[in-house]
């Protein structure tokens, strides 16, 4: 498998596993990926929120992990990527202001490379005007906003062309499977080691 240079655009209280699920299940399978943010520079963090149900209206949020960032966003140059990752929590909504990302997130559908965005991570891609006459998904209370920016909500992991997107971290499973198909990453490994195996 050729290894791909994947990007990645988080913030301050970003979903933690939408963060840190997706950064280390790529790097497991052979990819390197960059995680920016701006305003900020390589080695510093962000923090990051878990989000989950118990009972209410909505999601219950609560404190993450602080999430160490690998590059710089302003030194990054997106031409020199072969992916593009975006997580959602609360994050999008203010990294959807930011010039920089807006225009890193147009490169990847202008240049066809596939983009991997789930949940809150859908208010990125229309700001962006990317996901007009797309097929997306996103967290179930974003559907107004995906059909607002042109797009067909789909409930579910689905991928349209080079986008592939999911509701929430529940659908990482299909989510990050589906968009290796589009990175056309083909995992070869040995036999599986077992404890009997080792006993014998």
């Amino acid at each position: 498998m050729s290894s791909k240079q994947l990007l990645m655009i988080v913030g301050d209280f970003g979903e933690d596993y939408e963060i840190m699920v997706p950064f280390q299940a790529l790097q497991a399978v052979g990819h390197e990926v960059d995680a920016v943010c701006p305003e900020k520079d390589e080695g510093d963090t962000v923090k990051t929120a878990v989000h989950d149900f118990r009972g209410d209206q909505t999601y219950v949020e609560s404190r993450g992990h602080n999430f160490a960032l690998t590059a710089s966003m302003d030194e990054v140059d997106p031409t020199g990527y072969d992916g593009l990752v975006l997580p959602g929590g609360r994050a999008p909504e203010y990294l959807r202001t930011h010039d920089e990302v807006l225009d890193a997130v147009r490169h990847f559908f202008e240049e066809d490379k596939p983009v991997a965005a789930i949940c809150h991570a859908a208010q990125i891609l229309a700001a962006a005007d990317v996901i007009g006459g797309r097929t997306c998904s996103a967290y179930s209370a974003l559907e107004s906003d995906v059909e607002g920016a042109g797009g067909e909500y789909y409930d579910g992991v689905t991928t349209d062309g080079n986008l592939v997107t999911g509701r929430d971290w529940s659908d990482h499973v299909e989510w990050i499977a589906q968009f290796l198909d589009v990175l056309g990453t083909e995992i070869e490994h040995g036999a599986v080691a077992t404890a009997e195996a080792a006993e014998d």
